[in-house]
C-alpha cells in the first residue's frame, strides 16, 4: 500500500502570523515534521526566524507556489520526503497564494502527499481597520478547515464578533478559533481530529494569473551597520501606505531585534543577529525604494 505524507496548508494574509503558527506547531510536535516556506520576497526571512531540532525547512523565494514556482514545490515536496520521511508537512503559503490553487496543486499535483489540513489565518486587528475581503482573502476562507482569528488582544468582544460573521459569510463550516499570538496549538489538533465528516471545501481549481495582487512588488534592504534606536523607531512610525508588511533583522544600539510591520503597526522583538535585512512589501512600491532605503542609511551609525 502507497502511504502518501500528509500535508498541512497554512493561509493567511501578508503579516497575519502564520509564521508564529508554523514556530508553536514545532515547538508543540510530537511527531516528525518538515516545513515548506515560500515567501514573496527574494530573500527568506522566516526560515531563520524558526529553529526546531528535529524538523527540516525548504524555502521557496521569489514568487508563488500556486503558479510561479508550481514545479519547484512539486520537487521540494518529494526532496522533503525522499530526504526526511516526515509524519506531517507542513506548508506555509505566502500571503498573496491563492488557496484553491494551492489545494488543487497538492490534490492533483503531488503523487506522494495528500492534503490533511487548511489552516487560514486572519488578522482580527486589520480586519477591523480594513473590512473589504478581496479575492484572494475570500479563497483562502473558502478552503479552510479551520480560521485563527489572530491578535485577539488588539480587538474587543465586539470587533470579534464582527470578524467571525465576516469569516462565516464565506465559510459557515469551519472551526472558527480566536488566538492571541497563535497560542493553543493543542487545541487546533484536537479540532482537527473532530472535522466533520462530511464538512467539505469547493471545488478546488488550477492556478490562474493574479489579479488582486499583480500590483504587488517587493524589495530588500540589506545593510552591516549599526543603527540608532530612538532614529529606526521615528522612521517605522512613517512607513508610507503603500508599505503593506516589512519583516526581517535589525542591529539598533549594538543590539539584534527581529523587525515586523503589517498594515501601519510595527514591533521589534530582540533576536540573535549582527547584520541587518529588511525585506518590503507594498502596492507598486519600487518608486519609493530610493527614498526609504535613504531613509535607513541616515539611521545608521
Amino acid at each position: 500500500m502507497n502511504v502518501r505524507t500528509p500535508i498541512a496548508l497554512i493561509t493567511g494574509t501578508l503579516g497575519s502570523g502564520k509564521t508564529t503558527l508554523v514556530k508553536r506547531l514545532i515547538a508543540g510536535a510530537n511527531r516528525k515534521l518538515a516545513v515548506l516556506m515560500n515567501e514573496f520576497g527574494e530573500i527568506g526571512i522566516d526560515s531563520k526566524i524558526i529553529e526546531g531540532e528535529h524538523t527540516r525547512i525548504i524555502e521557496l523565494a521569489g514568487g508563488c507556489v500556486c503558479c510561479e514556482l508550481t514545479g519547484e514545490f512539486v520537487a521540494a515536496v518529494n526532496e522533503l520526503i525522499d530526504r526526511y520521511q516526515p509524519d506531517l508537512i507542513v506548508l506555509e503559503a505566502t500571503g498573496v497564494a491563492e488557496a484553491d490553487a494551492l489545494v488543487y496543486e497538492v490534490e492533483e499535483e503531488l503523487e506522494r502527499a495528500r492534503l490533511d489540513s487548511v489552516i487560514c489565518i486572519v488578522d482580527g486587528y486589520t480586519s477591523i481597520r480594513y473590512p473589504q475581503v478581496g479575492y484572494v482573502g475570500r479563497v483562502q476562507l473558502q478552503q479552510a478547515d479551520i480560521v485563527l482569528i489572530n491578535k485577539r488582544d488588539l480587538i474587543t468582544e465586539k470587533e470579534l464578533e464582527a470578524v467571525t460573521a465576516q469569516i462565516r459569510r464565506f465559510n459557515e463550516t469551519a472551526v472558527v478559533m480566536a488566538t492571541e499570538r497563535c497560542a493553543g496549538v493543542e487545541k487546533l489538533w484536537v479540532a482537527l481530529a473532530n472535522r466533520p465528516a462530511g464538512a467539505r471545501r469547493p471545488q478546488a481549481t488550477a492556478s490562474r494569473p493574479h489579479t488582486e495582487e499583480a500590483e504587488l512588488q517587493s524589495f530588500t534592504y540589506s545593510t552591516t551597520r549599526n543603527m540608532d534606536k530612538a532614529a529606526f523607531e521615528r522612521w517605522a512610525d512613517s512607513l508610507p501606505f503603500q508599505v503593506y508588511r516589512v519583516k526581517g533583522f535589525v542591529v539598533l544600539d549594538s543590539t539584534g531585534y527581529l523587525f515586523n510591520a503589517v498594515a501601519g503597526r510595527w514591533e521589534l522583538e530582540k533576536f540573535p543577529v549582527e547584520t541587518g535585512q529588511l525585506v518590503f512589501i507594498g502596492q507598486r512600491i519600487t518608486a519609493e525604494r530610493d527614498r526609504i532605503i535613504e531613509e535607513l542609511q541616515q539611521c545608521e551609525r
